[in-house]
């Protein structure tokens, strides 16, 4: 129980299989994400999360001691991976919404990170105190946050304003197509930063998942942004 909101707790298991002279190993991380049974998009995992997150696990090694920030971290599925595999993490969600900011905390507790993670109020848009508290950046991480219109150039302004303080940055961001109409690559040109699609073919396939299943039917894409 949270804020006196029901919840019940999502089990992801995360898995790899090595072979090395004829002998397997298989690497294994559980994560536990406390879900809140309201309607709120900060208290579900959305079906791209699942996606950044096995992203992440299959480059594990590449992130420890890695700086990584979360913007609309919500249940923050893919930064508890990061800090999970060694990364100094930061999940930030809207200052408005301090309820969000206590799942994200909520979360961390959950999954034995609490004192290793950070929780900033970081409002799309917005550049506040906690916006230049951020300090230095190596990985932003986004999951969903192109929902609707209305919020694009709100999140690609804030990626813009992390990356112009952080010029070595990237920023791994993976978004559910509900419309072929909806597309931020118009101001990714204004505001100077350079798009790529990344394929997600294979995704997982070392641990036996099914990348469309995991989708649920949707259509999720990658993109990795950086400093054009």
């Amino acid at each position: 129980m949270s804020d006196g909101v029901a919840e019940h707790v999502k089990k992801f298991v995360f898995k790899s299989s090595t072979h090395r002279a004829g002998e397997s190993d298989t690497e294994y991380l559980e994560i536990l994400i406390p879900e809140q049974l309201q309607a709120s998009y900060s208290f579900y995992t959305w079906p791209s999360a699942p996606i950044l997150a096995w992203f992440l696990w299959e480059r594990r090694r590449d992130l420890i001691g890695q700086r990584v920030v979360e913007i609309g971290a919500g249940t923050a599925l893919p930064g508890i991976v990061a800090a999970k595999c060694g990364a100094i993490v930061t999940l930030t969600d809207s200052a408005t919404l301090p309820g969000s900011l206590r799942h994200c905390r909520r979360v961390c507790e959950a999954n034995g990170v609490a004192d290793q993670v950070r929780v900033l109020g970081l409002t799309w848009g917005l550049f506040l105190a906690d916006a230049f508290s951020l300090g230095p950046v190596d990985l932003l991480l986004g999951s969903d946050c192109f929902y609707e219109p209305a919020v694009f150039e709100d999140v690609v302004a804030t990626v813009a304003f992390i990356l112009e303080a952080n010029p070595h940055a990237r920023f791994l961001c993976t978004y559910q197509e509900r419309s072929a109409d909806w597309s931020a690559e118009h101001l990714f040109r204004r505001w100077r930063l350079r798009c790529e699609h990344i394929p997600l073919t294979g995704l997982g396939a070392e641990a036996g998942l099914d990348v469309d299943e995991l989708m649920q039917d949707h259509t999720i894409h990658l993109l990795e942004i950086t400093r054009a």
